[in-house]
């Protein structure tokens, strides 16, 4: 898949959309499945490199109304970008922390089985994902800091750009960022700018990471991945990586796309469902 394809991703609308703040990217949609659940939870988060300008939570549409159909409740976030008024360092994190924390308010009336969650992120969303899996591992001197985030065992990173120290150089050439739009400016209170926003500064965060790539992702390489999972175990914590035939970084995300068997498969391994 080319990135016009991804861009022309669709499907259905969700069962309800939850502002969680003011800015008007600051919601997520709720895509609940037929029947009595209670219903597993896949929360999923768009990349697009950071900005507005390359879609994000439409395109999401496709995936979520797949497990949808499978019985699965999708939580598709939006979140303020660096390039959106209040975005970038902390408001971008606080925002997919607060739709995170969202869910425990809409569990009971949507029938969410808060116990059999999995976090899924695409290219920026990856990064995004696994942070927001590793909340607990914050800094308590941070911003971000909350003593008791909603509690997440797996996380899927789809070509995910997670270690923002590391792949700084590779963040510039394949989304033209600077770490400045996506983990702020040091200061005498906080000296490292990747203590609060790099996943990797937080292993080992208890989570098990999926970190799946296109074999033809040139945006986020197989490499990225690998890297990822040898720190990760490293540190103690589950890491494996899965290799996508004929994937480009676009078809991670596709339900038509014959990656999306992989995909799906590890979704559904995630939330004890085969």
């Amino acid at each position: 898949m080319s990135l016009q394809d991804y861009l022309a991703l669709s499907g259905p609308e969700p069962t309800r959309v939850v502002a969680y703040g003011d800015a008007p990217s600051q919601f997520a949609e709720l895509f609940e499945p037929a029947g009595p659940g209670p219903f597993p939870v896949a929360v999923i988060i768009h990349g697009g490199c950071w900005t507005k300008h390359f879609g994000g939570i439409t395109q999401m549409r496709n995936m979520a109304g797949d497990l949808a159909q499978q019985g699965i409740a999708v939580w598709n976030v939006e979140y303020r970008r660096y390039d959106e008024e209040g975005g970038g360092y902390p408001g971008m994190y606080l925002d997919v922390a607060t739709a995170m924390d969202r869910l425990r308010m809409l569990a009971s009336e949507h029938r969410l089985d808060l116990s059999r969650i999995v976090l899924v992120g695409h290219s920026a969303g990856g990064h995004l994902a696994q942070w927001a899996a590793a909340r607990a591992r914050l800094p308590r001197s941070s911003p971000l800091y909350v003593a008791d985030p909603l509690p997440v065992p797996v996380v899927i990173s789809l070509g995910g750009l997670a270690d923002l120290r590391n792949e700084a150089a590779l963040i510039k050439t394949s989304c033209d960022r600077d770490m400045a739009q996506l983990a702020g400016v040091a200061s005498a209170e906080r000296p490292d700018i990747f203590s609060d926003t790099s996943p990797a500064e937080t292993l080992p965060s208890g989570v098990r990471t999926v970190l799946i790539h296109g074999e033809h992702d040139d945006i986020s390489p197989l490499r990225v991945g690998q890297d990822y999972a040898r720190r990760a175990q490293a540190a103690g914590d589950a890491a494996e990586v899965l290799v996508l035939p004929g994937g480009s970084h676009y078809d991670e995300v596709a339900a038509t796309s014959p990656a999306w068997a992989i995909v799906g498969g590890q979704i559904r391994k995630a939330l004890s469902l085969v």
